[in-house]
């Protein structure tokens, strides 16, 4: 079973930047895609991003494009998610996954606040 720990949450201005992390447990080396959802009050659960075993690939919610990169250090065992010109609407907690076979495992949560 894989552990995921996000960090780097918190509050920001509209415009302003973060960058969350999600340490693994294991190796990242051998999960086939590790990203990003988020979860706004009163509504559900949405993707953000996705990142390939080698990095490779990346994909973005059409939303975030242009604003948000991710990226990974299997080294680390760390997945990133850079968030840059943050608006309200961002405002959400964002959970790590991990897919692993036919898995999915999930962080806690880490809290993102977005003030305009």
């Amino acid at each position: 079973q894989v552990q995921l720990v996000e960090s780097g949450g918190g509050l920001v201005q509209a415009g302003g930047s973060l960058r969350l992390s999600c340490a693994a447990s294991e190796r990242i080396g051998s999960i086939n895609s590790m990203g990003w959802y988020r979860q706004a009050p009163g509504k559900q659960r949405e993707f953000v991003s996705t990142i390939t075993r080698g990095g490779g690939s990346t994909h973005y919610a059409d939303s975030v494009k242009g604003r948000f990169t991710i990226s990974r250090d299997n080294a680390k065992n760390t997945v990133y998610l850079q968030m840059n010109s943050l608006s309200p609407e961002d405002t959400a907690v964002y959970y790590c996954y991990a897919g692993v076979a036919s898995s999915t495992y999930w962080g806690q949560g880490t809290q993102v606040t977005v003030s305009s």
